[in-house]
């Protein structure tokens, strides 16, 4: 089962908070991939960045994302989109738009969701979550 790597495990790389290579080299029987709305969001954070910090960010990411395979959004995944929304509607539960896609993309593919944020995702059922270390 391969893992989905949330942007905020990036975005701790990235500061220096979280040695993201280590974590994934003591892994080596994982599969790690990003879902196509984790590369939206990067991107939008390194397109809207400024001065120093936009012309660090901007080849970091590249670097980076050419490492992983990315899990688009397709029919499947809006079909579980959907239908988690609804779930967390109907619950009187919500989670960030950006989130809820993840989500359904890592429910729909089999895949664990790899986040320093399980609390933004507690309210999804059958979503397994782990928080690298």
């Amino acid at each position: 089962m391969a893992i989905v790597i949330d942007a905020d495990v990036i975005l701790h790389a990235e500061r220096g908070l979280f040695d993201l290579n280590a974590w994934l080299t003591s892994n080596p029987l994982e599969e790690f991939k990003l879902a196509a709305i984790t590369v939206a969001e990067l991107w939008h954070g390194a397109d809207r960045a400024t001065g120093d910090h936009r012309t660090e960010r901007q080849p970091f990411l590249e670097r980076f994302l050419a490492a992983f395979d990315f899990v688009p959004y397709t029919e499947q995944t809006a079909f579980e989109h959907a239908r988690l929304w609804a779930e967390l509607e109907s619950a009187g539960k919500t989670i960030g738009s950006y989130e809820l896609i993840l989500a359904a993309t890592a429910i729909q593919t089999g895949c664990t969701l790899a986040t320093f944020n399980r609390r933004r995702f507690a309210s999804v059922k059958d979503l397994n979550i782990i928080e690298p270390v």
